[in-house]
């Protein structure tokens, strides 16, 4: 594991091996994600995609989650971190991103996103040039079975379990938690809409969604679906809101068949 400095801010970054003659996968993670939760579960979950499809991958962890640098916090009597733009996605996808693939030497990756790491992954494959695209769970728009589920997971923070459960996979966990959490429930992001943006996606693309999804419908695939045509789409079954924990076996096989003719 390496910490990289991008802008200032260190992020933990982690190098996995794999074939040198392909376009290597960037992992990005979910809302309350990090590099370490990605192995959540016990499988080693970006190994094993670097393993099946040859390819060297990146995983890292966004600012104020796992061993990056910590997020900005505020005076205020709670002590959360100051809040997240509404716009922290297109930063990290349209900012962010760009430099850490610099700083790595990396021009034309795959990127592999969950949840809100799909969402960035398709900001930025909207802009810049990308060899795939693979976006497991992503949101398009916000809907209100979103709200509730995030609203939910306020409470099981507080009372449930949730914390202790997140601690093993963040140096500040209350940061992690809160500068997504807040975001997610204030007024202004319920207008967060990136179908223009998907409009522009020209690089291969495969979505993954469980049916049982708990944080999005089947409207976020049908809505990419609409802006991007040539997309490919897995629906899996018995499945929640994170494919790679509870299919693993079909996901990857997916991806690796997805991946066969991408150089």
């Amino acid at each position: 594991m390496n910490l990289i400095t991008i802008d200032g801010v260190s992020l933990e970054v982690r190098q996995l091996d794999g074939a040198t003659n392909r376009a290597p996968l960037v992992f990005l993670h979910e809302g309350l994600g990090s590099v370490s939760l990605w192995t959540q579960g016990g499988l080693d979950w970006p190994q094993a995609v670097c393993d099946a499809t040859g390819r060297t991958g990146i995983v890292y962890s966004r600012r104020g989650y796992g061993s990056s640098q910590a997020a900005m916090r505020q005076v205020s009597p709670e002590s959360h971190p100051a809040l997240l733009t509404s716009g922290y996605m297109h930063e990290q996808a349209w900012d962010v991103l760009p430099l850490l693939l610099t700083a790595l030497h990396i021009e034309r990756p795959v990127l592999l996103g969950h949840s809100d790491g799909a969402t960035i992954a398709l900001l930025y494959a909207s802009r810049f040039t990308v060899s795939a695209c693979i976006a497991m769970a992503p949101h398009v728009v916000v809907e209100d079975l979103a709200v509730v589920a995030i609203a939910k997971a306020k409470t099981d923070f507080h009372s449930g379990g949730l914390r202790q459960r997140l601690a093993k996979y963040h140096t500040d966990v209350d940061g992690a938690f809160w500068q997504w959490n807040d975001v997610w429930l204030s007024e202004g992001f319920r207008s967060f809409d990136i179908r223009p943006e998907c409009r522009t996606i020209t690089a291969p693309l495969l979505l993954i969604q469980g049916l049982d999804d708990e944080y999005g419908s089947l409207l976020q695939l049908d809505e990419i679906a609409r802006a991007v045509p040539h997309a490919k789409q897995l629906r899996l079954a018995s499945c929640g809101h994170s494919p790679h924990r509870d299919r693993p076996g079909e996901s990857i096989a997916a991806i690796k068949s997805f991946l066969d003719h991408v150089r």
